[in-house]
């Protein structure tokens, strides 16, 4: 079993939306062979909580306006370290860069096949670690 044309919409207008907020590391995982409950899960992340709001709240209106698409539910708020949006046919989660280290969903998830996602979300892979380069340099300069 494969993710459906639908899930496949769904991901690539968020991956898209993300990507528009300046996400980090975007990635989709079709996990339809081994999760009865979704097909997709898209992993996002950003260097701060209100840059994580801002993504979720980019993703769940382009979903809405776009595809007339609305979660069925939305976890996470109150910190914003990590956002799940839940539209049953894909999970999106959104991650603060911390808790995407710390959590790793990739290694969990590296056996199902990547989803392929829109340029300007691929050309965001590596994005977490540039930022955290630039920002350890800048504050090693303020010492």
């Amino acid at each position: 079993m494969t993710a459906t044309d639908r899930s496949i919409e769904l991901i690539n207008a968020a991956a898209q939306a993300a990507a528009d907020r300046l996400a980090h590391d975007i990635i989709a995982y079709d996990v339809s062979d081994v999760l009865s409950i979704t097909d997709a899960f898209l992993l996002a992340s950003a260097p701060n909580d209100r840059q994580v709001k801002s993504i979720v709240d980019e993703i769940e209106e382009r979903l809405r306006k776009e595809l007339d698409a609305k979660p069925v539910r939305r976890e996470g708020d109150r910190d914003a370290r990590w956002i799940l949006l839940d539209y049953v046919d894909i999970v999106i989660h959104v991650q603060h860069s911390e808790e995407r280290v710390f959590y790793a969903l990739e290694r969990l998830w590296k056996d199902c096949p990547e989803i392929p996602l829109p340029e300007d979300a691929v050309k965001t892979r590596g994005k977490a670690a540039e930022h955290a380069q630039l920002t350890a340099g800048t504050e090693g300069e303020q010492s």
